[in-house]
């Protein structure tokens, strides 16, 4: 999902390429609006994948909502959330390639760029979330799990 068209015909391309039968057309979505781009009402799991540092804090307090509205909580395994890029930790970036694309994200939009862990921390903990796993990455990114709270 993706709520610029720019972005989901990028998207749509690799996932032409990639020739896999399991692959839906991306959608459009938008974690600022209430709408939810699905005919569901709830889901086993939310992934974001390179979000939250390339849009508005407010994107993420979005996302952080609408997982919590959204997720499932009648399963053996408590939904999550999960989220992979590169963060910063206690206020340092985690990687000099990190500190170059951060000021890279800045210089396309003051609201961009990379995201204090703590902080997201925060978010999912005030949003009904445990922090379950982070993870290191390739190429100085982290994947970390949030699960939702029954």
């Amino acid at each position: 999902t993706d709520p610029d068209p720019d972005a989901r015909a990028s998207i749509d391309a690799w996932c032409r390429d990639a020739q896999l039968p399991n692959l839906a057309p991306p959608l459009p979505f938008n974690t600022m609006e209430e709408a939810w781009p699905l005919d569901v009402e709830t889901v086993d799991a939310v992934v974001a994948i390179n979000m939250i540092h390339i849009a508005l804090w407010e994107a993420t307090l979005g996302l952080f909502k609408m997982a919590q509205a959204r997720l499932a909580t009648n399963t053996a395994v408590r939904a999550p959330l999960v989220l992979y890029g590169p963060y910063r930790r206690a206020g340092v970036v985690t990687a000099p390639s990190n500190e170059a694309f951060d000021a890279d994200l800045k210089r396309r939009n003051p609201a961009w760029g990379l995201r204090d862990l703590e902080a997201v921390v925060t978010v999912a903990d005030d949003t009904g979330f445990d922090l379950d796993l982070v993870d290191t990455m390739p190429a100085n990114n982290l994947v970390v799990v949030f699960r939702r709270r029954p």
